[in-house]
């Protein structure tokens, strides 16, 4: 089986189309997560002269420092500095989760000329960490999944039609179960099935330290706060509606409430850019970027699929890898996410408590 391997690439041009200062924001990265020249030329491949050479011709073209110099205490990037890396971790988090996707499908495409096997499961899926460390397993061991990121609203259409042999869908634990679970009940097939994988945290990202002292959803309506949203439809959209729904918050009082983004990790990085004060999101980003986090509550991340499926041999497949013990331990490791009743499966409508199916459901 071939992987296919689809990276985002930018790059900064000046007025002419000539390229200006090509690996410049990489190298910028690296300083920003390691805080050190040397370090940074490690993670880039660079040698240390080349990296001041690129750093300087970056200077001249921006007319202005990127890198301060601290002594004994490595390098720190400066205003601009810090807004070029920014922007580079943004475009990737925008991005990366739909370019998986289209490597999915192009891997999916390229096995399914060259290969006589069965066909790859058909998944659709809300975006998330343990989603995202699933496929690289399944990848790894040239498994073909054919996975397609969309919101919950549309993961769940898709099954409905057929579009698609599973989908992954996340609700809240607690207090706020039945009324996301009501969003979507009308929806849930009869004979669907649910299948653990992990439940995992939301709650507020912030800046490195906390410094607005940002407590819960309330401290969201101060003036001058910035926040920033995930797009309408998706599942984490929805929660955030019911949080504020629950605290009794007004969505308008939210400067920055119709702002979106359309991954956990771009939340993340329009946060650590210094464009939003705060956000909700998943513990991961926020963890991975060096920001802070505030918990807000846990949800259950699972599968679903029609009955039928469970006996087809790519599915049983599918179940036995939810027990492994190495994706497992690699779940566990994502900061929020524990996965200890991964591949348990239940059914669906009684976990949403469903009313009669539609005639839809039984396409």
């Amino acid at each position: 089986m071939f992987k296919v391997a689809i990276d985002t690439h930018w790059q900064l041009r000046r007025a002419d189309g000539t390229p200006l200062v090509p690996r410049l924001t990489a190298l910028l990265v690296g300083i920003q997560r390691s805080g050190t020249l040397a370090a940074a030329c490690r993670s880039a491949g660079l040698t240390y002269r080349y990296a001041w050479g690129l750093l300087r011709e970056g200077e001249r073209a921006f007319g202005r420092s990127l890198v301060e110099s601290q002594r004994g205490r490595g390098a720190r990037l400066t205003a601009l500095g810090e807004r070029l890396a920014w922007a580079d971790q943004r475009i990737a988090a925008r991005l990366a989760p739909m370019l998986d996707s289209l490597a999915s499908e192009v891997e999916v495409e390229i096995e399914r000329v060259l290969s006589q096997t069965r066909p790859a499961l058909r998944l659709q899926a809300s975006h998330g960490f343990a989603v995202e460390t699933l496929r690289q397993f399944l990848v790894d061991r040239e498994i073909p999944i054919d996975l397609k990121y969309r919101t919950s609203d549309e993961v769940l259409g898709a099954l409905i039609e057929r579009q698609c042999d599973l989908i992954g869908l996340h609700l809240p634990i607690g207090e706020l179960e039945a009324a996301a679970a009501a969003h979507y009940a009308a929806r849930i097939g009869a004979d669907w099935r649910l299948i653990h994988l992990a439940t995992r945290r939301q709650g507020l990202i912030v800046a490195p330290g906390n410094p607005k002292r940002i407590r819960g959803p309330a401290d969201l309506r101060r003036k001058g706060l910035r926040f920033v949203n995930r797009q309408p439809g998706s599942g984490t959209r929805l929660l955030f509606d019911l949080v504020l729904q629950q605290a009794g918050l007004d969505a308008r009082a939210i400067e920055g409430y119709e702002n979106a983004e359309y991954t956990h990790a771009a939340v993340a990085a329009y946060v650590g850019s210094g464009m939003a004060d705060a956000g909700f999101g998943l513990e991961v980003p926020a963890r991975r970027f060096g920001l802070g986090f505030v918990p807000l509550l846990s949800e259950r991340y699972f599968f679903l699929c029609r009955e039928e499926l469970l006996a087809e041999p790519a599915m049983q497949d599918f179940l036995a890898l939810l027990g492994n013990a190495e994706l497992r331990a690699k779940i566990a490791r994502l900061p929020g996410y524990d996965p200890s009743h991964a591949g348990r499966i239940e059914s669906a409508r009684e976990a949403f408590g469903a009313p009669r199916a539609r005639a839809a459901h039984r396409r």
